[in-house]
């Protein structure tokens, strides 16, 4: 029986936020629209503004602002909720953000961004994916970014083969996905010294020939991390040792992200190719966010 319906129009979805309200936030980067998008209770769509850009991710401050991964120039935007630009931000000097994916708030009030490390036009045209995508080059990173000045603090690794998703656990872990290997890596951001990469699990099920991997993800409340999985049709979930635990099909082959209802055992997943929002059926809530306040 397919999954619930949410929304569909909205072209090329990404970034899902769930709202306490019940209405969910997204960002489609199609070049139509290029936009954040609001779905009320109803399914009707209702655009916020335009970052520019190919917007690819998307979180939300304590002061209901939005930030944006991929705005115009590869940057992070932060917008407010009537959709005026706030700040834009540029990546390193010497190394600028190439495609800013996926972000994060941490409990220390900074900002994690993964960037898968090509620029989209010289990887995608449309949904079509360049051939030789195994064999060119990538230069993924993971970022840590003060949000109040937008200074790139650390850069906590380099070399990943499209950087994706990201999300932290109960214990203030930080969880990145590489779509190429279909490795989910973590990091422990909070201790001193610089984090080292440690394989947690992987969610590519076989050895497909097309581009599949894991894209974004979001911890549940029962520990456990669930990865919509590109190309593969899924929602894959890893236990608290990295196993694969569950696999939940989504409606399309093209899951790009997913995040949990507030207080249900619901989560919303984007699709790509279906240009829909989807609901799925969870064995419990999602971990609580960080939604720190930015002076």
């Amino acid at each position: 029986m397919p999954n619930h319906v949410v929304a569909t129009d909205v072209l090329e979805p990404e970034g899902p936020v769930c709202l306490d309200d019940g209405q969910v936030c997204l960002v489609e980067m199609a070049t139509a629209r290029a936009c954040v998008s609001r779905i009320d209770l109803k399914g009707q769509r209702h655009e916020v503004g335009r970052p520019g850009g190919r917007p690819n991710g998307l979180a939300i401050d304590g002061n209901d602002n939005l930030w944006i991964a991929g705005g115009d120039k590869e940057t992070v935007v932060c917008m407010a909720p009537d959709g005026k630009i706030l700040k834009r931000f540029l990546g390193p000097d010497g190394d600028p953000y190439l495609w800013p994916n996926d972000l994060a708030f941490g409990r220390n009030g900074l900002l994690y961004l993964a960037d898968s490390g090509i620029l989209p036009d010289d990887f995608v045209d449309g949904q079509k994916i360049r051939d030789d995508f195994r064999t060119v080059s990538y230069h993924g990173r993971v970022f840590e970014i003060d949000p109040k000045n937008g200074k790139v603090l650390r850069t906590l690794d380099t070399g990943l083969r499209f950087t994706n998703g990201i999300a932290f656990d109960a214990d203030d872990v930080l969880y990145v996905s590489e779509m190429l290997s279909g490795n989910v890596y973590r990091y422990d951001v909070l201790r001193r010294g610089t984090p080292k990469r440690e394989t947690f699990g992987n969610v590519i099920d076989g050895k497909p020939d097309a581009f599949v991997g894991p894209d974004g993800m979001a911890f549940g409340a029962d520990g456990r991390l669930y990865c919509a999985v590109f190309g593969q049709g899924n929602v894959t979930v890893l236990d608290c040792a990295g196993t694969v635990a569950d696999r939940i099909e989504t409606n399309g082959q093209r899951p790009t992200n997913i995040a949990f209802r507030k207080g249900a055992d619901a989560a919303v997943v984007t699709d790509l190719g279906r240009c829909e929002l989807e609901e799925i059926a969870v064995p419990c809530p999602g971990r609580a966010l960080y939604k720190p306040t930015i002076a």
